[in-house]
């Protein structure tokens, strides 16, 4: 049974920051990384992996792999490679995820998954947990007032919780100050 480590709560107001923090969380990582991503569709996943993507170095642009399941980034840098994989379509739990050997590539890279939750936490117990919530009305920093509504609706709150020994010191906290 995997404990947590430490956690994390950002508040994202933009697009921009969204991926600012996949920039900032990507020093964080290191091979062998497991990464689960829920949200709702159009919550900012692939936005913060894009981020990530800068972060680690890597070739390709980073861009949701719904339709081809998965996506390897190799790194430009000599750091681990990105394993981006969209399980949205995918209904099986661990079982049909083997197919993409996501536990041949875990070692060695940094693996993301889009819609993971319930489907790949067996690959690690130690895994990072980002959720990505939409804040609404009165709970939108800024109020419904004095703010025009498209800046409320790119407004995510942002946990981050590190499973596991692994994030007990990994310094997420850090992750909340900008």
């Amino acid at each position: 049974m995997s404990t947590t480590g430490a956690m994390a709560h950002i508040t994202v107001k933009s697009p921009d920051q969204m991926q600012e923090l996949g920039r900032r969380l990507a020093p964080l990582l290191r091979p062998g990384d497991l990464v689960l991503l829920t949200g709702e569709l159009g919550a900012g996943k692939t936005t913060l992996t894009r981020g990530l993507g800068e972060g680690l170095g890597v070739r390709g642009a980073v861009t949701s792999p719904t339709f081809v399941i998965a996506r390897v980034h190799p790194s430009l840098t000599g750091g681990p490679p990105l394993v981006h994989v969209d399980a949205y379509r995918l209904g099986g739990g661990l079982d049909e995820m083997e197919d993409l050997d996501l536990d041949v590539s875990l070692p060695e890279s940094v693996v993301v998954v889009e819609w993971g939750e319930g489907k790949v936490e067996d690959l690690s117990e130690d895994r990072l947990h980002v959720v990505i919530g939409r804040a609404v009305g009165a709970d939108a920093p800024g109020g419904p007032e004095g703010a025009l509504e498209a800046e409320v609706d790119d407004v995510r709150e942002v946990t981050v919780t590190g499973l596991g020994a692994r994030w007990a010191d990994a310094g997420l906290p850090a992750l909340e100050t900008c």
